[in-house]
């Protein structure tokens, strides 16, 4: 076919040709695409005609594809499937956002000003219904046990569509009179509160790399809001993500200490639902939020 002559094609052409091609018989072809067949025929005569030869010949069976045909058909299809791709994005563009997103987060951002992100889209989309999950367990996003979901860890293996939203920094976080009682000493004779490391250690890997080595792990938590309100109390010195203990107004960060590096916090959603419209809104929009404020995450001062 020359460059010319494919030119002459559109995709009236292709989808009368696919109608056929697929059927076996001129009838068949129209009634699948609700066409009249003597206009399918006609334009099937035109096409052939503009090709300068045969797409199908005749069998007792129907009409089989020549060697052009079967040359054409995967094309045709191709051709089929983007033109409803296309219409799936006016379709999704156009359509009133509405119905439940299901996500799921660890409890620590229920403290901090994602909260608000949250609050704002659900008044910006009044019809979508944001479902949240608030858990500490990593959501199976491949069995569809969340449609999104927040996460804070070095890196994501799971077979998702993931966004690294931000990388975060974390600090050693105190009430004011414990932090009279910090010395530009490595922590000695300070307590820090540990996260279910076993029950006889003083110490761990932690604390030998922060910026209090000789701190002595005394009390422990299970749970991430306990552990905030304990070292809030003036129980200790507990490492929090800088995001969260920032937002606390009982707490301060502990003085002489840099921040370190922590996890980075990651937006996920499964491969199925991209192209769905609320879920896409909702993830377009937070994203652009906490990238918006990553200074709340990685704060000045971080050692890199």
């Amino acid at each position: 076919m020359s460059l010319r002559e494919a030119q002459t094609l559109n995709w009236d052409d292709l989808k009368f040709f696919l109608a056929v091609a697929r059927k076996g018989t001129i009838r068949g072809g129209a009634d699948s695409i609700q066409a009249n067949h003597t206009t399918l025929a006609r334009r099937l005569s035109v096409m052939e005609a503009q090709v300068g030869s045969r797409l199908f010949d005749r069998s007792n069976t129907g009409l089989v594809l020549t060697q052009l045909g079967e040359d054409l058909l995967p094309i045709a299809e191709r051709v089929e499937e983007e033109m409803a791709a296309a219409s799936r994005v006016i379709v999704g563009r156009d359509a009133h956002p509405s119905g439940p997103i299901y996500i799921t987060m660890p409890h620590g951002l229920a403290l901090t000003s994602i909260m608000d992100d949250l609050t704002r889209f659900a008044e910006i989309y009044p019809e979508i219904t944001l479902n949240m999950n608030f858990t500490n367990n990593v959501e199976d996003l491949t069995r569809r046990e969340a449609d999104v979901s927040l996460r804070v860890a070095h890196e994501v293996t799971d077979d998702v569509v993931g966004r690294k939203l931000v990388q975060m920094s974390q600090a050693a976080y105190c009430s004011k009179d414990y932090a009279k009682r910090v010395r530009d000493n490595g922590g000695e004779g300070l307590h820090l509160i540990g996260w279910q490391e076993p029950e006889k250690d003083t110490t761990a890997r932690w604390v030998q790399q922060s910026c209090y080595p000789k701190a002595v792990l005394k009390h422990r938590v299970s749970e991430l809001v306990p552990l905030i309100s304990l070292a809030a109390s003036g129980l200790g010195m507990a490492y929090l993500a800088c995001n969260l203990g920032d937002q606390h107004p009982e707490l301060i960060r502990a003085p002489f200490q840099h921040p370190l590096p922590y996890r980075n916090l990651w937006l996920l959603l499964h491969r199925d639902l991209r192209n769905t419209t609320r879920v896409r809104l909702f993830v377009d929009y937070l994203a652009s939020e906490i990238k918006r404020r990553r200074n709340e995450f990685w704060v000045a001062g971080t050692l890199s």
